[in-house]
């Protein structure tokens, strides 16, 4: 009787042990389908949220090669800041710490370097995207794109603004000097900007007004858009 005690609490404490097993177990980590395990992204994944108005929202995109060549053309949305003046330049990112980041060039090797920089730094969601060189990426622009503060100085130079906000919103506030049009109609104003300055575009969140700057620089104008819109950073306004 004794032997089948035991025998019993053996049973017991082997079921008992396996339930604690089981109740411990973390639960399975989410994971980013469009990151793989060594932080890099595919030019596919890259393409696809850039093309998504709502996505690309929810990331940073750095192009960090060099002016003239990020001049030539780029990933649309994407910033410019070249690897050799990253480690300088992270105060005007400091906000994007714990979002994400994704870096680009042409091969991966500058944009892996600014990955680890980033990191290094306490960027949190850095990813590393395949280079322009090795992916027929469709979202490809010679619009320049900036943050909201860098559009505030530009402003403040001899350029020409345009506003592709809807016209009773621009009535109701729009940056000084700025000329209130659309996508559709940018090109039937080109008599109302001169090819000589810079061009400076915004909107609500930077959608609106890419694609008037995209068509600009399609035309061989020096265009630059604010991915921060009107609903993101607070610019002075003037009726």
């Amino acid at each position: 009787m004794k032997k089948q005690n035991i025998f019993l609490l053996c049973i017991l404490a082997l079921l008992l042990a396996f339930a604690g097993c089981k109740s411990n177990d973390a639960p399975a980590a989410k994971t980013d389908s469009t990151a793989s395990a060594d932080g890099t992204m595919s030019g596919a994944d890259l393409d696809k949220i850039q093309e998504d108005n709502k996505a690309k929202e929810n990331y940073l995109v750095i192009d960090v090669r060099g002016p003239e060549q990020y001049n030539e053309g780029h990933v649309k949305h994407a910033i410019n800041i070249p690897l050799d003046t990253l480690e300088s330049r992270l105060s005007e990112i400091e906000s994007f710490k714990d979002k994400d980041v994704i870096t680009v060039c042409n091969t991966g090797k500058k944009s892996g370097e600014a990955q680890k920089i980033l990191q290094d730094n306490g960027f949190t969601k850095v990813l590393n995207a395949e280079g322009v060189k090795d992916f027929a990426y469709t979202t490809m622009t010679k619009a320049k794109s900036v943050l909201g503060p860098e559009f505030a100085e530009l402003i403040k130079g001899d350029v020409t603004i345009l506003d592709f906000r809807e016209e009773k919103d621009f009535n109701e506030g729009h940056i000084a000097g700025a000329i209130n049009t659309t996508a559709d109609d940018v090109l039937n104003i080109l008599d109302q900007i001169p090819k000589d300055k810079p061009v400076l575009t915004y909107c609500y969140s930077g959608n609106r007004s890419f694609g008037g700057a995209h068509k600009l620089a399609e035309e061989g104008y020096d265009v630059t858009n604010a991915i921060d819109g009107t609903k993101e950073y607070e610019y002075e306004l003037v009726k």
